[in-house]
């Protein structure tokens, strides 16, 4: 794994105290909360809520995601300042978004659920690989994620996205808004300079219109989730060629775009069922 929660880190979950169902007081983790407020150039951007890690990777994410930053944008500095809680990106290429930043949309999206544009933008010229996905790596991926230390584990009330390619995951993000995971691996894929075509996107959260298009638009070519489906999604999925896969529990998953990809390779009989939360955290069933 290349990039993984850092559970040490206590800036991310805070103790309280409370009383649980039998009168019995108990003192809990929780995720936090802040505020990060972005800038491309001397432009404020938006104000997003969030756990607060990678910040930069979020910011360039962020503004690759909203089509702000170009794919052959030269990125001059990216910088963090904690006190004040704000991410400056600055580019070689002057930018004014002003226009763009009038027509918003308010998406299915939690904690940063704003598309600043139109939402299909560019997306009639994505044209994504047709790469295989063996079943066999669907459900190896299934059981690591869902086995492997996360602050969804500790704490809750978070979702996860991870890059993978085949059966390996390769960078795990975890945030209050799943949007915010996938923008942090699209600020890591624009920064490292990884590679997309190849790669499996795998998020906690619903399989949603934005979605598939920050996947498609991210050059991945499958998007794989436990979660389910809304229409528009499978729509625009099958629209730009994206493998679309949900409700990945256990042995079972639906694919709704992409299913001539799919290579039958995993003998079912022989996978694991999907363990409870408390056994996941290394209790007992």
């Amino acid at each position: 794994m290349l990039i993984q929660p850092d559970l040490s880190n206590q800036r991310l979950t805070r103790a309280v105290r409370g009383i649980d169902h039998t009168g019995k007081v108990q003192e809990i983790r929780v995720v936090e909360e802040r505020p990060l407020t972005i800038y491309l150039n001397a432009q404020e951007i938006v104000t997003a809520m969030t756990i607060g890690d990678y910040p930069e990777y979020l910011a360039v994410g962020y503004l690759r995601n909203q089509r702000m930053l170009l794919p052959d944008d030269i990125i001059t500095s990216v910088d963090f300042d904690e006190e004040v809680e704000t991410v400056v990106v600055r580019t070689e290429r002057k930018t004014d978004y002003e226009e763009k930043l009038k027509k918003k949309t308010r998406t299915s999206g939690c904690a940063v659920g704003t598309v600043f544009g139109d939402m299909m933008e560019g997306l009639e010229d994505v044209r994504l690989p047709a790469t295989p996905v063996k079943t066999s790596w669907l459900y190896s991926l299934t059981h690591q994620i869902n086995t492997m230390p996360s602050l969804y584990l500790e704490a809750g009330a978070i979702h996860g996205s991870v890059l993978c390619r085949e059966d390996i995951p390769l960078v795990y993000m975890e945030d209050v808004g799943r949007h915010n995971a996938v923008d942090k691996i699209a600020g890591w894929m624009m920064l490292e300079g990884g590679t997309a075509g190849d790669k499996i996107m795998y998020t906690t959260g619903r399989l949603t219109s934005e979605m598939v298009i920050k996947t498609a638009m991210m050059g991945i070519p499958t998007l794989a989730s436990r979660s389910g489906f809304t229409a528009w999604g499978a729509e625009i999925a099958r629209q730009v060629g994206l493998t679309l896969i949900g409700r990945m529990r256990g042995k079972r998953f639906i694919c709704l775009s992409g299913e001539d990809r799919l290579e039958w390779d995993a003998d079912v009989t022989a996978v694991r069922g999907e363990p409870s939360k408390a056994v996941r955290k290394g209790g007992k069933p």
